[in-house]
C-alpha cells in the first residue's frame, strides 16, 4: 500500500485509515466505517471489497461489469458523512448518509445515499440505501412590519432590515 491520503476524507493515510479494511487484514468496527472503507473501495476500484462486503442474501442483484466500469472511470472527489445512527459496537444494525463526489463524462455528480448497515457473524454488512432527493428551497419574505427573523422583538425594518 502506498503513503495516500485515504479518499474516505479521514485526512489519514490509506494505511492508516481504510487500507486495513480493504485488504482484509481486519474488519470495519462501525457501520461508518464500513461506508467509509466501501467509498475508498470504488475510489480505488476494489470492486471485489464492494461486493464482499454486500450483506450475502442481497448480492443477486450486484452487477460487477456496470460497477467496474463506473468506479473506474469515475473521478471520485470526495465524500461527506452527513449523519450516523448507531452502527456502533452492540447495535445490530445501524444508518449513515453520505454524499459521494466525484465526476463521470466531465461532468461533476453527487451521490447522496441514507445507507442501512447490519451487524451479523461479528461483523458490519451493508444491506441497502435510499437515494436521497433535494428538497426545494423555500424562502419566506419578511415584511418591513414584520418582527424581525433574528428574535430581537423589534420590526424588521428597525433592526436587521434597516438601511446601514
Amino acid at each position: 500500500m502506498t503513503d495516500t491520503t485515504c479518499p474516505c476524507g479521514s485526512g489519514q493515510t490509506l494505511e492508516a485509515c481504510c487500507g486495513p479494511y480493504l485488504t482484509g487484514a481486519t474488519l470495519a468496527p462501525t457501520a461508518e466505517a464500513l461506508m467509509r472503507a466501501r467509498y475508498s473501495a470504488f475510489a480505488t476500484s476494489n470492486i471485489d471489497y464492494i461486493e464482499q462486503t454486500l450483506l450475502p442474501e442481497t448480492r443477486a442483484d450486484f452487477e460487477r461489469q456496470h460497477i467496474t466500469e463506473w468506479a473506474g472511470n469515475s473521478k471520485w472527489l470526495g465524500l461527506e458523512v452527513r449523519s450516523t445512527e448507531a452502527g456502533g459496537a452492540g447495535d445490530e444494525a445501524g444508518k449513515v448518509e453520505f454524499v459521494a463526489h466525484f465526476s463521470y463524462g466531465g461532468q461533476r455528480h453527487a451521490h447522496h445515499e441514507l445507507s442501512r448497515f447490519v451487524h451479523r457473524d461479528g461483523r458490519w454488512w451493508y444491506f441497502d440505501g435510499d437515494i436521497v432527493t433535494p428538497q426545494p428551497r423555500t424562502v419566506t419574505k419578511i415584511g418591513r412590519n414584520d418582527p424581525c427573523s433574528c428574535g430581537s422583538g423589534k420590526k424588521y425594518k428597525k433592526c436587521c432590515g434597516g438601511a446601514k
